[in-house]
């Protein structure tokens, strides 16, 4: 049965939150900040893509904002419509939070295999946000990740608590624990043998607030949100997924979708068609440190 795609967009709200999120209505995000669009030239990597065989290009970063805020991207701005170049940027939450082991050993699957293959077959550019807790249950699919060209892995958080509250029903981080817990999460890529990792950080929810981002100015992260909801979080069809995408859609836009099979298990079939359709308008997938870099 066809959700309607005004259902999906109400779904996409769930969108950053995914696993672990708790039950019934959710509650309104913590209103943000406004975002900074443009990485500033002070801080950006200036460096072209590099050429086969290469180093790779530092990823670029935001300077912070003011106070020593952390820096928030959303998307690439151009200066003019007919500069905007047809690019961008899918990017994938590979969500577990931190007390869901045991649902895990249940057999309650928080990967996706069959999309990361998909993306490879596909040969399409992407960044996946993953959580430290994520990386522990799935060693050897993270490092598969990061060892990849096609991907780099930005950081998501270890637990995948919420940065502000109320956030759809997730349990909170304590202000001062908020540097320690991204620096948890890089410590399980590491340990986790994966590489390719950049200094982007997502919050869970999607919730943040000042308070939030002073406490990841000293992290030296870039987070980053998006301008394109998936509404791939509990959907059951996936074409209804993908027009939701394929509407949202414009030059420079950052689109946020979900690695995790149980809570968002159309994902890999909407990107069959949302692939395809993009590159027949002329899209070009990017990474979000692409996406930065131009």
């Amino acid at each position: 049965m066809n959700i309607p795609v005004r259902k999906v967009a109400a779904l996409g709200l769930l969108g950053a939150v995914l696993v672990g999120c708790g039950e019934g209505a959710a509650p309104e995000a913590p209103h943000a900040p406004a975002a900074v669009d443009t990485p500033s030239p002070r801080a950006s990597a200036t460096a072209a893509r590099p050429k086969p065989g290469a180093e790779p290009a530092a990823a670029p970063t935001m300077a912070p904002g003011p106070g020593g805020l952390a820096p928030v991207y959303t998307r690439r701005v151009a200066s003019s419509p007919k500069s905007a170049e047809k690019v961008v940027a899918l990017t994938f939450d590979a969500d577990m939070t931190a007390d869901q082991g045991p649902r895990a050993a249940r057999g309650e699957r928080f990967d996706n295999p069959e999309l990361i293959a998909t993306l490879r077959r596909l040969k399409v550019d992407a960044t996946v946000f993953m959580t430290g807790r994520w990386a522990e249950e799935y060693p050897e699919q993270a490092r598969s990740i990061g060892g990849d060209p096609l991907f780099e892995i930005a950081n998501h958080s270890y637990s995948h608590y919420a940065f502000a509250s109320p956030c759809y029903g997730l349990p909170t981080v304590a202000g001062p624990d908020m540097a320690a817990d991204v620096r948890r999460a890089f410590d399980a890529f590491r340990d986790a043998g994966a590489l390719n990792v950049v200094p982007y950080f997502r919050f869970p929810g999607g919730c943040y607030d000042d308070a939030a981002l002073r406490a990841l100015g000293p992290a030296g992260v870039t987070a980053v949100q998006w301008d394109v909801v998936g509404g791939d979080a509990f959907a059951k069809d996936p074409d209804a997924v993908a027009e939701q995408v394929l509407d949202g859609v414009k030059p420079g836009s950052l689109v946020v979708m979900h690695c995790t099979r149980s809570a968002a298990p159309v994902t890999e079939r909407a990107i069959r068609r949302i692939v395809p359709e993009l590159r027949a308008r002329g899209y070009r997938f990017v990474k979000v440190s692409d996406l930065m870099r131009g």
